[in-house]
């Protein structure tokens, strides 16, 4: 049932994806301007692409969808426990897809206010030749 909804929602969302965000959009100053005010960053991307390229020192590592495109189960549960609606949060994947479809998520359907969704993700970050860590 789950991956019925989720599929649904992947749907709405792509058929929506020509409307205004209701998250902002930051770029790579963004993040570094809103962690030094405590803002945290969450990496919603896989275990192995963790690895595979570092993650943005203090992020907090947490899988949204898995290898098979599939959303992974404990996601929500984890992340509403760790993150209060009121609270701002960032989301980073790769490319910015990902994190595009959550933070649509998370203030559409599930009233989080202030949501900012990392354009161009970890790519744009590293490209920019700014420093990585190994996830932990």
């Amino acid at each position: 049932m789950m991956e019925r909804t989720f599929g649904a929602l992947l749907l709405t969302l792509g058929l929506a994806g020509c409307a205004e965000p209701p998250y902002t959009n930051i770029d790579n100053d963004g993040i570094k301007t809103l962690q030094s005010q405590g803002i945290p960053i969450y990496d919603i991307r896989r275990p192995d692409e963790w690895r595979q390229t570092g993650v943005v020192a203090g992020s907090r590592l947490l899988t949204f969808i898995d290898n098979s495109g599939k959303p992974n189960p404990e996601f929500f549960a984890r992340f509403t426990q760790e993150v209060n609606k009121e609270t701002p949060v960032i989301l980073i994947c790769r490319t910015g897809n990902r994190s595009d479809t959550l933070a649509r998520h998370l203030m559409e359907k599930m009233g989080y206010l202030k949501v900012y969704n990392v354009r161009r993700g970890i790519v744009s970050w590293i490209h920019n030749g700014l420093p990585v860590v190994a996830p932990q």
